[in-house]
């Protein structure tokens, strides 16, 4: 399985949303400063929402999606925020 998933920021409240293919090892990266600058200088972090796929390709779609102007508005709606 792939997933697009959204962490949210302890440091400064935003979100951040990304795709892997294990979620858990995903997030000891993002905490332990693994990856980019970003999510390095903004960490801890907590995952909020997830979405599972069948494959990578649908996965980067949905985070692209999400990070659109439309997306970010869904998400405000499945979030409830």
């Amino acid at each position: 399985m792939y997933y697009m998933y959204i962490l949210k920021s302890a440091k400064n409240g935003r979100r951040y949303v990304g795709s892997t293919d294990d979620l858990q090892r995903r997030l000891k990266e993002h905490n332990n400063g693994i990856g980019g600058t970003y999510t390095k200088n903004n960490r801890p972090y907590a995952l909020i929402y997830y979405e599972a796929y069948i494959s990578y390709d649908l996965a980067r779609r949905a985070e692209r999606f999400y990070k659109s102007g439309k997306g970010r508005e869904v998400l405000k709606e499945k979030l409830g925020k």
